[in-house]
């Protein structure tokens, strides 16, 4: 996979991460995967940005791998703290690892979206190799049929764009680089996986909560963020909204 994101490393946190929405979304996260972890020890996270999920995991005192394909984020990560990072390519994680066995592999908030049907299958495949037996996956994934977006390109008159996540890819403009991405509701997943994986789980991650794009509108309506993240808890465990939201958290397990 092509690395587009060193030029985002440097502002992701400033821009979502530390972000009242980024740490909304980020908690949802963390609740839906909490409850996955029973007879996890290693943990591999892909696409793991500036490290926040990777320190997470090891304040539970799980062991953690983390990983991403922009050394800049590798960068920022390391010096957050002292875990192990490695710069490493999704594509090439069955070769980097050989030999070793994981008990989870995790990727948050849309890594997974820029990767092709094809290399997804890939993906699957190589995860497989290297997952301990009736390992997981915990996947925060961009659906096709986000109603946020949906109706923020409604209000802005942009109505060719309404509809867009439904073409193969997307150009998605990501700090100046343009980034191919795929979008997939969970039984897109489901069949790409199903050589390898069974589904066990999946929830909405932001159906009320917005997107992170909208954190300057909501920047001095705190009141109002506040009340959608009280509706969202209200309705996170509603599997049948995942493919609405502006992500969702899907588990499969090894076969």
């Amino acid at each position: 996979m092509e690395n587009r994101f060193d030029k985002a490393a440097l502002n992701y946190d400033a821009t979502f991460t530390n972000s009242e929405i980024g740490k909304m979304q980020r908690n949802l996260v963390y609740n839906q995967l909490s409850k996955q972890l029973d007879s996890i020890q290693n943990v591999l996270e892909i696409n793991c940005g500036t490290g926040e999920d990777a320190i997470w995991f090891a304040k539970q005192n799980y062991k953690i791998t983390a990983t991403d394909i922009s050394p800049k984020m590798i960068e920022v990560a390391k010096s957050k703290a002292n875990l192990n990072f490695k710069t490493a390519d999704i594509n090439s994680i069955s070769s980097i690892f050989e030999g070793e066995k994981f008990d989870l592999i995790f990727s948050n908030f849309g890594g997974l979206n820029c990767l092709s049907k094809s290399e997804l299958e890939k993906f699957f495949a190589n995860s497989n190799s290297i997952l301990s037996e009736k390992g997981k996956l915990a996947l925060v994934i961009m659906p096709k049929h986000t109603l946020w977006e949906q109706f923020y390109f409604l209000a802005k008159a942009q109505f060719s764009s309404i509809f867009r996540r439904k073409k193969e890819f997307v150009l998605a403009d990501v700090d100046g680089e343009k980034v191919p991405t795929y979008y997939y509701n969970p039984k897109d997943i489901v069949n790409l996986a199903k050589h390898y994986f069974e589904l066990v789980d999946q929830k909405p991650i932001g159906f009320f909560v917005p997107p992170s794009y909208l954190e300057l509108f909501f920047k001095n309506k705190k009141g109002l963020l506040g009340f959608l993240n009280s509706f969202e808890n209200r309705i996170k465990n509603w599997s049948f909204l995942s493919k609405y939201a502006d992500h969702y958290i899907i588990i499969l397990q090894k076969r």
